[in-house]
């Protein structure tokens, strides 16, 4: 699992009956702040089109699972402990919940659409979400912002007594958050500004942390409960607001995915995660009828739960990231008779090369070539690796 998608909310938002509908773990909920103190991780998984059919082959999955077609492929999941204004500065759990947060690749950021939980996470009615929206992005930003500032003085002062440009400075202050100096170069001319901190207002050093925020911790919002009319009529304002364009937007109800997989496991409906509709299969009362034809309605009018499209808008969206299935000798099956048993999430333009060092530090060293099990061309070690590519390695070790 290559991957760590990060679950960030105010308390009480269904946050952690998002994490438990993703990964079928059993962490406490509850409607009251700090339901989660430590931060659960858990694995949950995203949909990749299983190549196996395409060599007339059926998978045999070592990790995740395949269900009609669909490759199951895991990656981790980790419900950061509760968030409350001031975080930045060290209130609450904040402290924690920043070093939590700044291990995920990419954020899914779990709003109550339905405005019944107020910005403490209280009960409350009527509360605008793009509070919470805004409320997340302030906190992060501010963050940025004083991480930023740090690097600032630390260019002034010549911190180590070296004479370094000032995208140095701020790269090793912002190590951590995993830029560059060339990212920061570009970030800081992007945004019109000289590549000199003393010329740069209040206003330009808060948007340019917020634009190395944006690059850095790209976020998803999961728009959750929208299983009601008022998350629904929320979602709908919210949506069509060109302030909010900069964002993607996944309608989610928890609840659903979580009752469905229950369900599913229990022998009472045929569901597989993320489909649009699912089959009644076991005696149900009139009650649980009721209650499934409910979610069916939802599913169908939203095209699933979002659960799934959540995590996968995050890795394939947010990360452009791109699924690879380690090919062999015999094309798709190993020696032992395995057919494409692995699926592994690599970065964007992930190279040849690159797939061979991430199996092994030997296997990349060793490298000669690849080749495209579909194909069966040969592809250098600089090539770049499509979404669903099917590659086999060959290497001296």
């Amino acid at each position: 699992m290559s991957y760590k998608i990060g679950l960030v909310g105010k308390p009480s938002v269904g946050k952690s009956s998002f994490f438990n509908a993703a990964t079928m773990n059993d962490v406490p909920e509850g409607a009251y702040p700090f339901t989660t103190i430590d931060p659960s991780v858990g694995e949950a998984y995203v949909r990749v089109e299983c190549a196996a059919p395409e060599f007339g082959e059926t998978c045999t999955p070592e990790t995740g699972f395949c269900e009609g077609g669909t490759r199951f492929v895991p990656t981790k999941l980790v419900d950061v402990a509760g968030l409350i204004p001031g975080a930045h500065e060290g209130k609450g759990l904040g402290n924690q919940f920043l070093t939590d947060l700044n291990e995920a690749d990419v954020l899914v950021h779990v709003v109550d659409f339905s405005g019944t939980t107020d910005v403490e996470g209280e009960a409350t009615e009527g509360h605008d979400p793009r509070e919470d929206i805004a409320f997340l992005e302030d906190e992060l930003d501010q963050w940025y912002l004083g991480v930023l500032e740090k690097g600032i003085e630390r260019y002034r002062t010549g911190y180590h007594g070296a004479d370094k440009d000032v995208e140095v400075s701020l790269a090793e202050q912002m190590d951590a958050f995993g830029i560059t100096k060339d990212e920061v170069k570009q970030v800081v001319l992007a945004q019109g500004l000289d590549l000199d901190p003393d010329t740069w207002t209040e206003p330009d050093r808060l948007e340019l942390a917020r634009e190395i925020r944006k690059r850095t911790k790209p976020m998803v919002v999961a728009a959750n409960k929208m299983d009601t009319p008022e998350a629904q009529a929320n979602f709908a304002e919210i949506t069509a607001d060109p302030d909010y364009d900069h964002l993607t937007v996944v309608p989610v109800s928890a609840h659903a995915e979580k009752a469905l997989k229950k369900a599913d496991e229990a022998g009472v409906v045929d569901y597989t995660p993320g489909a649009s509709d699912f089959e009644v299969v076991g005696d149900v009362s009139m009650e649980q009828k009721t209650g499934l034809e409910r979610i069916r309605d939802f599913v169908t009018e939203y095209e699933g739960t979002g659960v799934q499209r959540a995590l996968e808008a995050a890795l394939f969206g947010e990360l452009g990231a791109v699924a690879v299935f380690p090919g062999s000798s015999k094309g798709v099956v190993t020696d032992e008779g395995k057919v494409l048993r692995d699926c592994f999430l690599l970065p964007p333009n992930s190279t040849t090369e690159d797939f061979a060092y991430f199996l092994h530090t030997d296997i990349g060293d060793g490298l000669l070539h690849g080749i495209d099990c579909r194909s069966k061309r040969q592809i250098g070690a600089d090539h770049e690796l499509d979404h669903r590519d099917v590659v086999e390695i060959l290497t001296t070790n």
